[in-house]
């Protein structure tokens, strides 16, 4: 189980996020600039990878675009 705010890689969504809790077995992620939370599955994560971190780093795009 990772730690609190520990960045990690979730490799079913394909995303970086920061843990903010785990609960039930459940992992909740938040992407490192921010945005809307989303559950994981402990099993689904991996340290974040270097080129997990550029792009976690890189401007946010609006949400309307993201569409």
């Amino acid at each position: 189980m990772p730690e609190l705010h520990e960045t990690v890689y979730d490799s079913r969504t394909k995303r970086v996020g920061e843990v903010m809790d785990t609960e039930w077995g459940i992992v909740q992620l938040r992407p490192p600039r921010g945005g809307r939370e989303w559950d994981a599955d402990p099993r689904d994560l991996s340290p974040e990878a270097p080129h997990e971190r550029l792009d976690s780093h890189l401007p946010a795009v609006p949400e309307e675009w993201d569409r």
